[in-house]
């Protein structure tokens, strides 16, 4: 019984140490993800996929298409990506300026044309503002952002800082900012006919 009791402990305490770090270690990243294609729209399997940037402490990374043309890079932090696409026999594939932020999944997908060795096509344009694979939104404040303002570190008050946030308590009473945090809250979205 007592070596019940004792796996049960180091589980649990396993849970409550671990995963709310991996959790954490999660959310502050973003990833680069997309398909490569040949000039007739077919798959490309095979196909070598580098992000570079400062952000990163290797300075680059790396992953290899699957059968389906696809490729996923995760856990990158939030930065100023390059993508490049190489295959031999094909010209490589750049695309420059990706801005990446927390939680984002940049969809960079890439068109390879047969071609010498040596030929790199490079694509400059903004990185798209809608993560299509992802509904979730996040804001991230700088620190001295949140140092200058006059709320506590109280969850409640910071959900203030949130656009169109709104608490909604029952019986919340808040007295000079230490009131309860046992309220709930919410965010009203509004659609645009343009």
């Amino acid at each position: 019984m007592n070596a019940q009791r004792v796996v049960r402990l180091v589980t649990v305490s396993w849970c409550l140490l671990f995963v709310p770090a991996i959790a954490w270690t999660q959310a502050e990243t973003g990833a680069i993800a997309g398909v490569v294609r040949d000039p007739s729209g077919a798959v490309m399997p095979g196909v070598t996929v580098e992000a570079a940037s400062p952000a990163l402490i290797e300075k680059v990374r790396s992953v290899v298409t699957d059968n389906q043309g696809l490729y996923r890079i995760v856990d990158l932090r939030p930065g100023t990506y390059t993508v490049t696409f190489t295959l031999p026999g094909f010209s490589t594939f750049r695309r420059d300026g990706i801005e990446l932020t927390t939680g984002f999944t940049a969809n960079i997908s890439a068109e390879l044309k047969v071609g010498a060795l040596e030929e790199t096509i490079t694509v400059s344009g903004e990185t798209q503002i809608v993560d299509i694979s992802n509904v979730e939104q996040q804001t991230t404040l700088a620190r001295g952002t949140l140092d200058a303002l006059p709320v506590s570190r109280r969850p409640s008050q910071l959900l203030t800082l949130i656009p169109a946030a709104k608490t909604e308590a029952t019986n919340y009473h808040d007295v000079g900012g230490v009131g309860t945090d046992r309220g709930f809250f919410g965010v009203t979205a509004s659609a645009r006919t343009i």
